[in-house]
């Protein structure tokens, strides 16, 4: 699902990672820990092709990001990944139901029975006509995830999608996650500060920050 070799990456002068080999297999959930700064949302970003690498080679669903200009890398995302940003990036001017609707409706498939369930599995059934100002922090993550899973994405990289949510919810999440790879024999990258998580995980992977040259 996800093939990534001598991955680096810096910001001027400044290293964020180097060397970091990965390899997600269908069907697997893997945890990715680490401490704040040592890279772990760059990786992700980089591995969406949503960043530039330094060096290195991604390969998604067979698919090198490196021949792919920024179009398609674009399409390839919209129909086979489902990413979960930290920052939520729901669009403020749209309702609830409409931003977990949006991945459907660029894809051509609207599916308001399919929406509906995905909200009714993240706890926010009815809440869809609410506008993202109308919600908490903890809501905003689950519209952020809901969005993410709807149009049953391949390859899942989630960005800390647990970290506002209470045990009860985070528990829900990773079993929404869960169930994505198993019964839809994706992939999933969960990066994560919580142990509780990483424990739910088939892999743990750690990336490191060694004297500013963080390795994974």
């Amino acid at each position: 699902m996800l093939l990534a070799r001598g991955l680096s990456k810096s910001y001027g002068h400044t290293p964020v990672f180097s060397g970091i080999d990965l390899l997600l297999r269908r069907g697997e959930l893997v945890a990715l820990l680490g401490e704040s700064g040592s890279g772990k949302s760059t990786l992700l970003n980089c591995l969406a092709g949503l960043d530039e690498l330094d060096s290195g080679s991604v390969q998604l669903l067979g698919q090198q990001l490196e021949g792919l200009n920024e179009g398609e890398r674009a399409l390839l995302r919209r129909q086979q990944l489902g990413f979960v940003f930290q920052a939520f990036h729901v669009l403020p001017y749209l309702s609830v139901r409409d931003n977990v609707a949006l991945p459907l409706l660029l894809l051509g498939r609207p599916d308001a029975e399919r929406v509906q369930a995905m909200l009714e599995a993240v706890g926010l059934g009815s809440l869809g006509e609410r506008l993202p100002r109308q919600l908490s922090g903890g809501q905003l993550q689950r519209v952020a995830i809901a969005r993410a899973l709807v149009h049953k994405p391949a390859l899942v990289l989630a960005d800390e999608p647990t970290g506002n949510l209470d045990s009860r919810s985070a528990s829900a999440v990773l079993d929404l996650l869960l169930a994505q790879v198993r019964e839809q024999g994706a992939a999933c990258l969960l990066v994560t500060h919580s142990e509780r998580a990483a424990e739910r995980a088939d892999r743990c992977l750690r990336l490191e920050d060694l004297m500013g040259s963080p390795s994974a």
